[in-house]
């Protein structure tokens, strides 16, 4: 029998499938019953996509918490209604003005915390039902505009030379807006570093808007979700094989602040009793003084293992946890702890 998976496997996405056609692959793969994802990748996306198995399920929250990184090329002189490459064409102007310096003193506007509105085609719901749902019904609904913070975009390639954007085959014909479907159109390669919900392809539409010629995403690449690199990523049909690289819980969180607790300290967190954090033995301070909280803090068993996570309070407040994890040792699960 094999031994179930209790961490994160980072897999390399094609572009083609939905996230959780890489979900169901990954339970089909290897038998285990939960298994979820820490971010969402569009079907024409490729690139960094999270798995967590079986206890580090709990893990996802904060995993779609964290800063994404990603590699993007974005074409000028055509929009489509779903702001990339997958959808109809509903403008087309001229773009042969375009330079490098264009672009790139556009870029510079949208660097830092912004006010962004999603795109129509999104998950985001209304009335308990996904925005793209109405979209495809031919409904376009006002969105709020969500404040996203974008930490660095760098210009890393201009191409004046046109590049060939074909239909997508999930959507075959649907470009053509009076003339024929195949459009060609000068695009700029960047690279993005922001906030959970960011939307690029919101982003590449704004863009447009801001150099006067509409735009549109044409290709997108996650290289960095949180802690995660493409760097010891798999590929789907390597899911099957054994052994997998398995992110332990308790690395998975390396980058919060961390803080490890004696064993009379971690028994009485993992049954649910109150434990201050003076007692815990810290005081790490940075907290608001309006008692919001302070940063998320990973909680470490004296063997090393993921006891909880929790946000800092003041040093005679109750740890507060989030979440509170089965006993697992740094390296991965311990037997005995599991069912």
């Amino acid at each position: 029998m094999t031994e179930p998976i209790h961490g994160v496997v980072v897999v390399d996405k094609p572009v083609g499938p939905t996230s959780f056609s890489i979900v169901r692959q990954a339970r089909h793969a290897t038998g285990a019953r939960k298994v979820g994802h820490g971010g969402t990748l569009d079907p024409l996306a490729s690139g960094v996509l999270p798995l967590c198995f079986g206890e580090a399920t709990k893990l996802a929250q904060f995993l779609l918490d964290a800063d994404k990184e990603y590699e993007a090329t974005i074409g000028f002189g055509v929009e489509t209604d779903t702001y990339d490459a997958g959808g109809m064409i509903t403008m087309k102007r001229s773009a042969e003005h375009l330079d490098i310096d264009v672009v790139q003193a556009a870029l510079a506007r949208f660097v830092g915390e912004q006010a962004q509105i999603p795109p129509m085609y999104s998950a985001l719901k209304r009335d308990g039902r996904p925005l793209y749902a109405y979209a495809r019904e031919g409904t376009t609904m006002d969105r709020a505009p969500r404040t996203v913070h974008i930490h660095a975009l760098a210009l890393r390639e201009f191409m004046k030379a046109p590049a060939r954007i074909v239909p997508s085959p999930a959507r075959e014909g649907v470009r053509d807006m009076n003339d024929d479907a195949n459009v060609a159109c000068p695009s700029a390669r960047i690279v993005i570093r922001c906030s959970k919900g960011t939307y690029v392809r919101s982003l590449a539409y704004d863009l447009g808007r801001a150099v006067g010629t509409g735009a549109h995403l044409t290709a997108l690449r996650r290289t960095r979700s949180g802690p995660f690199g493409l760097d010891g990523a798999v590929r789907p049909e390597a899911l099957a094989s054994a052994p997998l690289p398995v992110v332990s819980p308790a690395a998975a969180l390396a980058h919060l602040t961390t803080i490890v607790v004696a064993e009379d300290v971690a028994e009485a967190i993992a049954r649910g009793q109150v434990v201050t954090w003076q007692r815990a033995g810290v005081l790490l301070g940075g907290f608001p003084a309006d008692g919001s909280g302070g940063p998320l803090v990973r909680i470490l068993g004296p063997g090393g293992h993921l006891l909880a996570v929790a946000r800092q309070g003041a040093a005679a407040d109750a740890i507060r946890t989030l979440r509170v994890f089965r006993a697992f040792g740094a390296e991965g699960p311990s037997p005995d702890a599991l069912d």
